[in-house]
């Protein structure tokens, strides 16, 4: 059964009740009903097949923001070992929304840092709904130096609906410390790979988004503003969030045809919230494969490739965007 399904999912969730109660049914009164449930079995897969291999952009960027989909911690629990968090930015405090720390993937030791959102009300409290604070990214920033200190290649974990836009945080110049952030991971000198966990919301993903590799998840998102937004600025209504997700072409598989991401990793049929493991697993394989790659190059063509991934980005070519 789908837990928590999404509005174009109900009619998958209502043919698995259907064929549940087919099952209790046959099962307690002792009747065969292998045929009219084989029967519906079929139309079962054959409805997930026409909807999750047609998702519209408006339908991923609902599984990018699914409750139960995994969040940052949850790859490192199925994919990495030997998780070691480090709290702190040594001037203000520690921000709980941007965990990170030493980690061990395969047998590559590396620094993770990335956003952390909550499944609960409380979690939700803790973790600021993963949107972080100017703390959160000046602690990235240690992380980073410290990784590129001891040599280590950086993994960072995008999944937040923006920064945090409140007073305190403009008070502590939460723009300065994302601006710094972009100018310093341009010129690190060890590796680093990004990737979209589910949410990629402007800035405040962006400030953990500068990499020699940029991956997304099927299902995730990357954009300057949210589709509602958007909807509210050119249509005057959030109804035309789903218009307005279309146009802006934030989709994975958009983004990676105009060359703006480098990987698209591939979900469980439905999306990541349907099985973690397998997520973890894809994502895992996704980064060692990349890792290996970024490894292959001295620091000199590293940091000159990077300059040149991101200077090409909204390039004319004369029949439209690079």
């Amino acid at each position: 059964m789908i837990m928590k399904p999404l509005e174009f999912e109900k009619p998958i969730a209502d043919l698995e009740a259907e064929i549940l109660k087919l099952q209790k049914q046959s099962n307690t009164q002792d009747i065969d009903l292998s045929s009219e449930i084989t029967a519906m079995e079929f139309k079962l897969n054959s409805l997930k097949q026409e909807i999750y291999d047609n998702l519209t952009p408006w339908q991923r960027v609902q599984i990018a923001r699914h409750t139960n989909r995994p969040f940052m911690l949850d790859y490192l629990a199925h994919g990495f070992e030997d998780f070691v968090e480090l709290h702190g930015d040594r001037h203000i405090g520690d921000d709980h929304s941007m965990p990170g720390g030493f980690a061990r993937i395969g047998n590559q030791k590396v620094v993770v840092i990335g956003h952390q959102k909550g499944r609960d009300t409380k979690e939700n409290l803790l973790r600021n709904f993963g949107s972080a604070h100017p703390e959160g990214y000046r602690k990235a920033l240690r992380l980073m130096r410290l990784a590129e200190r001891f040599k280590l290649p950086v993994i960072t974990m995008i999944d937040t609906p923006g920064a945090f836009p409140g007073i305190g945080a403009e008070e502590r110049n939460i723009a300065e410390a994302i601006a710094f952030n972009l100018k310093e991971m341009m010129n690190l000198k060890t590796p680093i790979i990004a990737c979209v966990l589910g949410e990629g919301g402007s800035g405040g993903a962006l400030g953990i988004g500068v990499a020699d590799k940029v991956m997304m998840m099927e299902n995730a998102y990357y954009s300057v503003i949210s589709p509602e937004g958007c909807a509210a600025i050119l249509w005057k209504h959030r109804q035309h969030a789903p218009e307005a997700a279309e146009a802006m072409k934030i989709a994975a598989p958009d983004l990676g045809e105009l060359n703006l991401i480098d990987v698209v990793v591939a979900e469980p049929r439905g999306g990541a919230h349907h099985d973690h493991e397998t997520s973890a697993l894809n994502f895992r394989e996704a980064i060692l494969t990349q890792l290996a790659e970024i490894q292959k190059l001295s620091t000199e063509e590293m940091l000159d490739a990077r300059y040149q991934k991101f200077r090409q980005y909204g390039e004319w070519n004369g029949d439209g965007i690079a």
